[in-house]
């Protein structure tokens, strides 16, 4: 007779931690606006994002009080780069600034123990070969010295953007993806791009490997618009399960820039956690 087959327990899936998350926020005191949002990042600027002028913190004491306030808050530090910066482009005069721009900006994100310095991926002109954008984009990361990481963001508009089609992502991968840069995934800017939600994740992940910090913001507009206009959570034309499964397969730390202040903020991060508890 056959001994009796005692079957072995299976072990349950182990279950991810839920990502961290945070607020973008316009503040001169980032640690107290996140406080107020019960967030545990916050993305910042440093200085005007429509302008040249190099980074500035306003926080009383500077960029020295701001990195040790932070860390005994526990409150993680991310820097969006200026809008200004476009290092695709074929024209010297904003090429050259931008790769200077960039580098003090990843300096002074460095200064205050930020996690990472955001930037957009830029775009040329219509007639203007999309490999030139490629090829600068490589000799600007060749030259940067990554103090912190430099994340790469999608975009939702441009023709001959570099960053808002997946080719064209993949394409920039080609040209940077050794050298350590990161990628920022936008909710808004996907769908606003022509990226369906539903597979995003994984469509990014098989040409980029990575995705280092999710934005998530719903969109004001209709998708493969090209329009760059956020919403707050579940207000706009994005899909909210489609929305909520984009951000817990990305398995990155969350960062909304949506409307509405600290009320508004509050409530999106609530719209999150509540779904990503699921």
């Amino acid at each position: 007779m056959d001994p009796p087959v005692h079957d072995e327990p299976v072990p349950d899936e182990p279950v991810p931690d839920p990502p961290l998350l945070g607020a973008h926020v316009t503040d001169d005191d980032p640690l107290a606006a996140a406080a107020a949002r019960g967030a545990r990042l916050v993305q910042v600027f440093l200085g005007d994002p429509k302008g040249w002028k190099p980074p500035a913190v306003a926080f009383t004491g500077g960029a020295p009080a701001l990195r040790v306030a932070a860390a005994q808050a526990g409150v993680g530090l991310y820097v969006h780069a200026p809008y200004r910066i476009n290092v695709a482009t074929t024209n010297n005069r904003i090429r050259i600034p931008s790769r200077t721009l960039l580098q003090q900006h990843v300096d002074g994100a460095a200064e205050i123990g930020a996690q990472a310095l955001i930037v957009h991926g830029g775009h040329l002109d219509r007639d203007d070969d999309p490999e030139v954008g490629f090829a600068n984009w490589a000799k600007c990361v060749a030259r940067l010295e990554q103090r912190v990481p430099v994340l790469i963001e999608n975009t939702a508009g441009g023709d001959n953007a570099m960053a808002r089609r997946l080719d064209r992502i993949g394409r920039l991968w080609d040209a940077v993806g050794d050298s350590g840069v990161g990628f920022c995934l936008d909710t808004c800017h996907a769908w606003a791009g022509g990226i369906e939600l539903s597979d995003v994740v994984e469509r990014v992940l098989a040409r980029t490997g990575r995705i280092d910090l999710v934005h998530a913001n719903d969109s004001r507009d209709g998708f493969d618009s090209g329009a760059d206009r956020h919403a707050n959570l579940g207000a706009g034309q994005l899909d909210a399960d489609e929305l909520a499964s984009a951000v817990r397969a990305a398995g990155a730390p969350v960062v909304v820039e949506t409307p509405g202040g600290a009320a508004g903020q509050s409530a999106d991060l609530g719209w999150l956690r509540e779904r990503l508890a699921d």
